[in-house]
């Protein structure tokens, strides 16, 4: 998710590299799937010493990883290092992917469509892919260019992390098993329940304290636009923001990350929950291997739902911010982010940018062009 990426994973999926829908974001892409899902460690599961538990069924919650001891006793400081570090690789590969997607979203095209054909041999205009744009980058910047803003995203993914994981420590969470005969319909609904709250919780903590720090890493980005310097590093960054905006500037576009999140962990769990326990019969031979993957598929369906959360919450963290990317032509000036919302769905651009492939021109679309 994503940011710190969005704890869902698929929020910015690999759906959004493939052009599966006009929804289907990028957030993070695919490699910021496991970026999440190293940000937030399995807790440790624990069986009575007289009545050892029976082997688990795929749990309803997000596939984070095994129970067992991973990131309990003595080795949790070490296992939360480790999911750091993973979370940094992660992070780093995957800056390039989140960097071309927010200059698409701010709606700077530096390059003209080109003529093409679709599936039904209509001609139609298409824009640069998200290779051709990244080579447009690379003769710019240079290959270090495609790392612009990398800095304070590696930090605000650390700082998630690290408040997911302490988070934890101070509310451990109840062991939830997956209940998935039907009789039991009501007890499994409630456990689903309990356990999508405890996620919303942590996700919302997490997102409110990186947040600021997200909103540096936007703005050193979208500085390609009009080539600009005014947000170097962090600490500066921190001193102009405060002193231009004051405090509330480091939070500009958290209301709709959230709505996002919020929106995400509770259609993903409970669709996943109920196609599980409806839909998937235990006397299917293949009943485990479908239960396993229905979150999965689930994550990408209702991240093309979300994704203009992500969108708005994007486009609200650099507008009207001294920068030319939130001013127009590339912006107007917004009251609020359900003002940034109209003016993408009257403009029909609530997906741009959910596509990174095959980019149509749509009969909307308005972009500046160099």
């Amino acid at each position: 998710a994503s940011d710190p990426e969005v704890a869902p994973w698929a929020r910015g999926g690999a759906a959004g590299m493939a052009g599966a829908g006009a929804g289907a974001g990028v957030r993070g892409g695919a490699a910021a799937g496991v970026e999440a899902r190293a940000r937030d460690p399995p807790p440790a599961h624990r069986a009575h010493p007289r009545h050892p538990r029976p082997a688990a069924q795929p749990s309803a919650r997000r596939m984070d990883g095994g129970s067992g001891g991973l990131g309990s006793g003595d080795n949790a400081p070490t296992t939360e290092a480790l999911f750091v570090a993973l979370g940094a690789g992660v992070t780093a590969l995957s800056h390039p992917l989140l960097y071309v997607k927010l200059l698409i979203q701010v709606g700077h095209e530096p390059m003209p469509p080109t003529l093409g054909t679709n599936v039904l041999g209509r001609k139609v205009l298409y824009l640069p892919s998200f290779f051709t744009y990244a080579k447009y980058i690379v003769q710019v910047d240079g290959k270090i260019g495609l790392f612009r803003g990398l800095s304070p995203r590696l930090m605000s993914n650390a700082l998630s992390t690290v408040t997911r994981g302490s988070m934890k420590k101070v509310f451990p969470p109840d062991e939830i098993e997956q209940v998935s005969n039907k009789d039991d319909m009501k007890t499994s609904l409630k456990k689903v329940v309990k356990e999508t709250s405890y996620e919303m919780m942590m996700q919302c903590v997490s997102r409110m304290l990186a947040h600021p720090l997200h909103v540096i890493s936007m703005r050193c980005m979208v500085q390609f636009v009009g080539r600009e310097a005014k947000y170097s590093g962090v600490l500066s960054s921190i001193g102009k923001i405060f002193k231009e905006e004051g405090l509330l500037g480091f939070f500009v576009g958290l209301i709709p990350h959230l709505l996002g999140d919020v929106v995400f962990l509770w259609g993903c769990n409970l669709l996943a929950h109920f196609i599980n326990a409806y839909l998937v019969d235990d006397s299917f031979s293949q009943a485990l291997a479908i239960r396993s993957y229905t979150k999965f598929v689930m994550g990408i369906a209702v991240s093309m739902l979300t994704y203009p959360f992500l969108l708005v919450g994007d486009l609200m963290a650099v507008n009207n911010c001294g920068l030319q990317a939130g001013l127009p032509p590339y912006s107007p000036v917004f009251k609020s982010w359900i003002h940034c919302w109209k003016y993408l769905s009257v403009q029909g651009q609530l997906f741009r940018g959910s596509s990174l492939l095959f980019r149509r021109v749509s009969s909307g679309s308005c972009f500046a062009l160099e």
